[in-house]
């Protein structure tokens, strides 16, 4: 299973943001506006990037040696799950980063200033779970094998797991 590409987490934030501006933009000028994001939001995803940063942990302390057993399956479960974390994470950015987008130009409200910045934090939690997401995906990445140092002797790089 190859890496998460960065390149596309960044195009699926900023794709989820423009598309979310503007739905955003035209239910407001129907007259219907969002609620401030609650913080309780981001508790649960720094505690989701927590527990995946955690089950990465320990795939990494068995690939280091530190740990004598890991269930193939764990890992394998870990891999996949970091990976729904770097894509979860990019698409909660884009969404809390078109609610930034759309009250920047009320700042000096109060209100939207609020809604602003609770969405703001909302956006760097949602980076932080891509990031642990992309940290993961490297813990659970198996170190080459005897027969991918071969090929990669001869110009071919090997696929990470």
């Amino acid at each position: 299973m190859r890496r998460t590409p960065v390149g596309s987490l960044v195009a699926v934030l900023v794709a989820v943001a423009l598309v979310g501006w503007l739905v955003l933009r035209a239910l407001e000028g129907r007259g219907v506006y969002l609620p401030v994001v609650p913080w309780l939001v981001d508790v649960a995803i720094i505690a989701l990037a927590g527990a995946i940063f955690w089950a990465g942990w320990a795939v990494r302390a068995y690939q280091k040696g530190k740990r004598p057993t890991l269930d193939g399956i764990r890992a394998a479960r870990t891999l996949v799950l970091a990976k729904a974390a770097a894509l979860t994470g990019a698409l909660l950015g884009g969404w809390y980063l078109a609610q930034v987008l759309l009250v920047l130009g009320d700042l000096s409200i109060e209100p939207r200033r609020d809604r602003a910045v609770a969405a703001g934090i909302a956006v760097l939690c949602s980076v932080v779970l891509a990031v642990v997401g992309l940290v993961v995906e490297k813990f659970c990445e198996l170190p080459p094998s005897d027969e991918d140092r071969a090929s990669s002797d001869e110009g071919e790089s090997p696929a990470p797991a």
